[in-house]
Parts: C-alpha cells; structure tokens; sequence
C-alpha cells in the first residue's frame, strides 16, 4: 500500500498549473505541475489545454521528469482516454471553473483540487457542491495558507497572545479591485486575491465573518472600487471566544504588492504575510519603569513554507485515510458569500 502512486490529471497548463514553476524569486515548487511531480506518490499521467503550444512544452518537461505525460485538448476527450483517476487538478481561468469542476466530478475520480475561489460566485459553487454530493467526490480547494508553515506557527502562537483584540487584514496591490462589468469572467481583485484574504482569517480565528460595515469606498473615474474596509464587530469563535473587532482592507490603487495579517492580543500581536512573520510578547519595558512593552521573539521560521508541496502532501494524506482535507470546498464557499457580502456595499 505504501507504493502506491495516485493517478493524477491536470486540466489547465497555464500559469499556475504550470509557469508559475519556472518563476526564480517565487518559493518552489509553485505550480501544481511541479508540486505534483515532487511528491513521490503522484503519478501525473496526463494534462489537457485549449493552447497547444503550451501544452507540447508541458508535455516535454513532465516527460522529461519521468511521467507519462499524455496531452489533450479537452476535459472531455482527457476522461474519454483516462480512467480511474485519482486526483483531478482543475486549474482553468474562473470563468470555467464551473464546467471543469462538474466535468471533473463526473468522471469520479477519488478527489478533486479545484484552484480558488471556487467559482464566479456562489450560485454557481453551489451547482459544483450539488454535483459533489451526488457523485461522492470529495474536493479540496487550493486556499495555499492553510498548508503554509510560516502559517501553522502563526496558529500555534495564537495560543500565547492572549485574548483576540483585533484582526486587521490587508491586501495592497494595483489590480482592480471590483465593477459590476467584470462580474462575468471574474477578473477584479476582491474575487481573485479577495478570497486569499477572508480565507486565511476565517481560518486562524475560527470565526465568520457576517454583516459587514463597509466604509473608505474609493472609485475611480471609471466608477471602478479602488479601495474600501470592511469591519466585522464581535466575531464569535468557538476557540478564542469573541473577537471585538476584525477589518478586512483591501486598495488596488497602490503602486507594490503587499498581504499581510495583524493579530492583536492581550499579551502579543502577530504580524503575518508575504514575506513577514514576525512574533511579539509581553515584556518589562526597556524604555519606561512599571510598564510592559511589546517585543519582538526571536522565532526559528521554517526553511520553507512548503505551501504548494503542503497541498499536495494534504491530498495524499487524505488519500491515504491519515488526513481530513484542510481546504474543504464548503470553507471556500462560505469565503465567496463573504465577499458576496461586501460586493454589496460597494
């Protein structure tokens, strides 16, 4: 049973099933062909694109790296030659994740990753958790902090902080943030970067997050939303008990790329994002006599966050009854109404 490889297709050659591979500042492996190559338990048998040119480079590298690589133009004519897959990766445009994700489910593999956010809305993640269900096809979605490592220390440390403060969660980035004209083909940041964000918050506190006030709306001259805040009053988690307050940010109006999370306690405050993690505690002040101050632990950070290969690890593990899914497809859902939610006060 240990040998065993799970047969694995991947729908979609583009940039992150595969070019965000060959990216040299970018942590690897981080696209799905590569993060599946690496793990020794994955045998990826075949890939289908509507570009052909793409997909003969894919074909070479993934033979070249041992695999089958067998290539077609469609999902149809790839379940037509394949069967009794294992994993199916759905890594298609938004636009196309709902018939991709339903033509996946129905060949019924035993699981199904599926690239964030589920679908353009949540109407339509609905019809892939209907089809889900009545085919028995578990799927997971690739929300990629929830397999991060810097990410799980950040859970770990949520335990020394004390009582939640406050969560302030913030995305900065030049992309479009939402208009109503781009509803159709799902590229507007609140959607694409958006459902990173509310993700990996619901996911560290535990907590919904529902009837936003919505204040700072900054539209362009085109009507487009550049910048807004979402706040969330006394948030109920089961694990930290109620949050007083969360507020979700987020600016496409900013001239650099920034994620990034504060985690405020009684007794410490996490910072967590791209490229930060960083952890502080209650200590004597240095600067004012009876007083506590904030200061920076000297924290060992994994060499890598393993978020890609940390999926994959996960599918496996779920595959082989030692691991629940930790991006279930109902998580991702719940993400969408959220900013669902949001969208409407915009």
């Amino acid at each position: 049973m240990e040998n065993k490889k799970y047969k694995t297709v991947l729908i979609g050659t583009g940039r992150i099933g595969f070019l965000l591979g060959f990216d040299k500042k970018r942590e690897q492996p981080a696209s799905h062909t590569m993060a599946l190559l690496k793990n020794k338990k994955i045998e990826l048998c075949a890939g289908c694109d509507t570009d052909l040119e793409r997909l003969k480079i894919w074909q070479k590298y993934v033979k070249s790296h041992g695999s089958e690589g067998l290539v077609f133009e469609s999902g149809s004519e790839l379940y037509k030659n394949i069967k009794k897959i294992d994993i199916a990766v759905v890594a298609v445009n938004e636009s196309a994740h709902l018939e991709e994700c339903i033509r996946a489910i129905e060949a019924r593999p035993r699981l199904v990753i599926l690239e964030k956010p589920v679908a353009l809305n949540s109407f339509e993640a609905q019809k892939i958790a209907d089809c889900a269900e009545k085919n028995k096809v578990p799927v997971m979605v690739n929300h990629e902090r929830r397999f991060d490592k810097n990410y799980a220390l950040a859970m770990q440390w949520m335990e020394k902080i004390g009582e939640i403060q406050k969560v302030e969660a913030e995305l900065d980035s030049g992309l479009r943030i939402y208009a109503k004209e781009f509803e159709k083909d799902g590229t507007y940041s609140l959607l694409h970067d958006g459902t990173h964000l509310v993700d990996i918050v619901r996911f560290l506190c535990g907590t919904e997050l529902e009837k936003p006030v919505v204040t700072g709306v900054f539209k362009d001259e085109k009507k487009i939303v550049r910048n807004f805040c979402a706040h969330y009053n006394f948030c109920k988690s089961e694990k930290f008990g109620d949050v007083p307050e969360i507020c979700i940010k987020m600016s496409g109006r900013s001239k650099f790329f920034e994620f990034r999370i504060e985690i405020l306690g009684t007794e410490g405050k996490i910072c967590i994002g791209n490229g930060i993690a960083d952890f502080y505690l209650r200590k004597q002040s240095k600067l004012y006599t009876g007083f506590y101050s904030l200061e920076k632990q000297k924290v060992r950070l994994p060499k890598k966050t393993r978020y890609f290969s940390g999926m994959v690890e996960n599918a496996v593990g779920f595959l082989d009854g030692k691991m629940p899914l930790l991006s279930p497809l109902k998580e991702a859902i719940e993400d969408l109404k959220v900013l669902e939610e949001i969208k409407e006060k915009l």
